[in-house]
């Protein structure tokens, strides 16, 4: 049987040559909004009282992440936004313009989530961009809240999905448009081949460390792309690329989705922090 391809010879080559690929509207506003009303659902079950912890990347450099995070890989969980809160510890907006993500199992407990996670065509393009045996490690749904949405400082994927040899890509789905002013994602132009800066780390006492493995600085700032892209368009990108997004300062949030691939036959590094076993997905 003729193995079915999603990409053209072209838009490999481009992936191999920048490292990302864009994808513009490749899905329908029905399935966006089915993601889109299965998150909301989850918003609404959530009890703001059950915890406070916050997503951010501005200070893994120096501090452990909390249980409630380390304890998400197999579960569907609620994150802040890092200024959801006043200083006396309530929030200043409502629950659903506070939350900043709900990580990190929605491709394995959510139907909806599940089913467009695991569909033929999103193995199809793992493969057709060289990821033997995909299996799906981590979802996320990101909100990007309005006037509070964090910025997401530069990072690598394989910082946090170590394998050997390297073989994570990050599939991000726009589920509202992406632009400048809401803090769309932003790559490294010149960073397809990217040396790997930082390795996460999560020890058997559930102690973390994000240990620096190259003396490299991150890319100035002239060396950022934004992506600007519409509902429904899929950015797919290797796990070496430098990226990152401003703070949503605007009035209009920036929902996405994203999917962590890595190979079956690659060696998943048993120091990552997250520990779930991976959903196999088939073309």
């Amino acid at each position: 049987m003729r193995k079915v391809t999603m990409l053209s010879n072209k838009q490999k080559q481009r992936f191999e040559q920048q490292g990302y690929l864009v994808l513009d509207e490749l899905f329908n506003q029905q399935q966006i909004n089915t993601l889109k009303a299965a998150a909301g659902k989850i918003v609404d079950d959530f009890d703001p009282q059950s915890t406070r912890s916050v997503f951010s990347t501005q200070t893994e450099s120096n501090k452990n992440r909390d249980d409630y995070f380390l304890d998400s890989d197999d579960k569907i969980r609620c994150f802040f936004e890092e200024d959801a809160f006043s200083l006396d510890g309530e929030l200043q907006q409502t629950k659903a313009l506070s939350i900043n993500k709900i990580g990190h199992a929605l491709h394995v407990l959510s139907p909806e989530f599940a089913a467009f996670s695991q569909a033929k065509i999103i193995a199809q393009i793992a493969e057709d961009l060289g990821v033997v045996a995909p299996e799906i490690r981590q979802s996320m749904y990101i909100f990007k809240q309005p006037k509070i949405g964090g910025v997401i400082r530069w990072h690598q994927d394989a910082t946090y999905f170590f394998t050997t040899p390297q073989s994570v890509v990050t599939f991000w789905f726009a589920i509202e448009d992406a632009n400048i002013e809401n803090g769309c994602l932003q790559v490294d132009k010149q960073g397809a081949d990217f040396v790997l800066k930082e390795q996460f780390k999560r020890y058997a006492d559930n102690t973390t460390e994000l240990l620096a493995l190259e003396n490299v600085d991150w890319p100035t700032q002239d060396r950022a792309l934004p992506l600007e892209v519409k509902a429904g368009s899929l950015v797919v990108f290797n796990g070496a690329l430098p990226h990152f997004s401003e703070a949503n300062r605007s009035n209009k949030s920036r929902h996405a989705f994203t999917l962590h691939l890595t190979s079956a036959q690659a060696k998943y590094d048993e120091l990552n922090w997250l520990r779930a076993k991976p959903v196999r997905i088939h073309s």
